[in-house]
């Protein structure tokens, strides 16, 4: 027996065993570095047998007695026994499901069963790194049909909670991703708020982006509301921007961004599955998925773009959920911050209507908000663009918005970058496009999202004349060393400004 130590060590929600590499010599326990282990012992207060499996990890130094088994955060919380509780532990065979994995992977179908099996071994934190990226990679190369999208969404939706808001209507909006800077959700949210339509939205964090809207709303306001605080602010401000990961709703999708985030993997059919999973068990009604085209955005051509809007209707209908889609034009990033505190400082402008407020921000978001109040019949047919233009113009969006922030728990922005670095125009001429996928990379060298205040600020933008060695955008970072591996990387890139008409 070893008794159990706690280890507050985030491992991205993975469970880490950690045992002393004396240990295992002394011959207590016959393992090998990342062997599947199961750890179980019994409550003193209960009496009741609690057991987890992870992946196990040697140690050379003090931190761990050879008498005890370390667990990692998450492993911790999960096992609940307290420190200091007496465990064993145990090689666990791989879960039966890894063969369906393996299945799918030499080109076989996999049906609701297979992936009601899978994804309950994967919330139930069965399935190592490695096999989460077996199955990451069996449905990218081995893409899904239509029925699988179906099956895996249920699956999803089946494995978590969910919400109930009433019978609604319920609004909610997702953009696919790929288009830095594309807050647009922390003031459509508002809009509607301030026209009497519910729309609880649930956010995710960066996934391979510079921010995701969780991201940057947490700089604003507490996002990782438990789903009664969540209704208690939906009840008194009509709307919140939370983080859908503290919610457990579909959790085996935020255990398998946690490898889809370091292989840089967005594929369509996981795409769809998440989306709509998460927004079925978040409560929904009304749902408009923004699907931007471009030329280094997600979707690179209409055709692509009709074709995966169709999927997205046609899963949305078998889950029955009411989804619209919109195809809309992306050369470039929406607004000038690209990274957290960068892209809050744009929201904000447009909320309070400054002069300097970047106007494709504003324009893309009123333009979203008309869309979702048709959709959801709080205005008559053609009428969305005046009512969101008067609820932003007046005020009143930015008035939801406050209620919504106060509600949720508010924060102070944190100040700006230490180091900044201008990147100068490479040519004259005229910009037409700015690459979403390469400038979203300088954002990431210099450090966001983990640096909330890292990023890029665009000084010009698509449409802007410009001339060689003049200042075509700010790089924000935490250090010196990666204010340096950013402004290296995109003046060793001149491609990411495109010139023409």
């Amino acid at each position: 027996m070893f008794r159990l130590k706690h280890f507050c060590v985030d491992t991205m929600r993975e469970h880490v065993v950690l045992v002393h590499e004396e240990t295992v010599r002394a011959g207590a326990l016959g393992f090998n570095v990342l062997d599947r282990v199961r750890v179980v012992g019994t409550d003193p207060a209960t009496g009741v047998e609690r057991e987890l499996t992870g992946t196990l990890n040697f140690c050379r130094d003090a931190l761990i007695a050879a008498d005890e088994i370390g667990l990692s955060d998450v492993a911790f919380r999960d096992l609940g026994l307290p420190e200091g509780a007496l465990v064993d532990a145990t090689i666990a065979p791989a879960p039966r499901s890894v063969d369906l994995v393996r299945a799918k992977l030499r080109g076989e179908r996999l049906d609701r069963a297979a992936f009601d099996a899978i994804l309950s071994d994967v919330v139930r934190h069965r399935y190592s790194r490695v096999e989460l990226a077996m199955f990451v990679l069996a449905c990218a190369l081995r893409t899904l049909d239509e029925q699988e999208i179906v099956d895996f969404t249920r699956a999803m939706i089946a494995r978590g909670r969910s919400l109930d808001f009433g019978s609604g209507p319920i609004a909610d909006k997702h953009c696919i991703g790929g288009i830095p800077g594309h807050r647009t959700t922390m003031i459509v949210v508002p809009i509607l708020a301030a026209l009497g339509v519910t729309i609880p939205k649930t956010s995710s964090r960066a996934i391979t982006s510079p921010a995701g809207t969780a991201d940057t709303m947490a700089l604003l306001a507490e996002v990782a509301l438990p789903p009664v605080e969540l209704h208690r602010v939906v009840e008194h401000a009509g709307a919140c921007i939370a983080w859908g990961g503290a919610l457990d709703l579909a959790p085996a999708d935020d255990i398998l961004i946690t490898v889809e985030r370091p292989m840089e993997i967005d594929t369509e059919p996981q795409m769809v599955a998440s989306i709509l999973a998460k927004k079925k068990t978040a409560g929904a009604t009304h749902v408009l998925i923004d699907i931007p085209v471009g030329p280094t955005a997600k979707v690179r051509n209409h055709a692509a773009a009709e074709r995966l809007a169709a999927l997205f209707r046609a899963v949305a209908e078998a889950i029955e959920l009411r989804v619209e889609t919109l195809i809309t034009e992306a050369r470039g990033p929406i607004g000038r911050g690209i990274g957290p505190r960068l892209e809050a400082l744009d929201v904000l402008s447009v909320l309070h209507r400054d002069a300097a407020a970047p106007l494709d921000l504003r324009e893309k978001s009123l333009y979203l908000a008309a869309r979702l109040l048709e959709m959801v019949g709080a205005v008559p047919a053609a009428g969305g663009y005046h009512a969101a233009q008067q609820a932003l113009d007046a005020g009143a969006a930015a008035a939801a918005f406050e209620r919504i922030v106060a509600a949720q728990g508010r924060r102070e922005l944190p100040p700006e970058a230490r180091y900044k670095g201008i990147v100068p125009a490479p040519a004259d001429g005229r910009i037409a496009e700015i690459d979403c996928w390469e400038i979203a990379r300088v954002a990431k060298r210099a450090g966001a999202p983990a640096n909330v205040v890292a990023g890029v600020k665009l000084l010009r933008t698509l449409g802007d004349v410009v001339t060689r060695g003049e200042p075509l955008f700010e790089v924000h970072a935490q250090s010196k060393t990666q204010l340096d591996f950013a402004c290296a990387y995109a003046k060793a890139h001149p491609g990411i400004v495109r010139y023409g008409f």
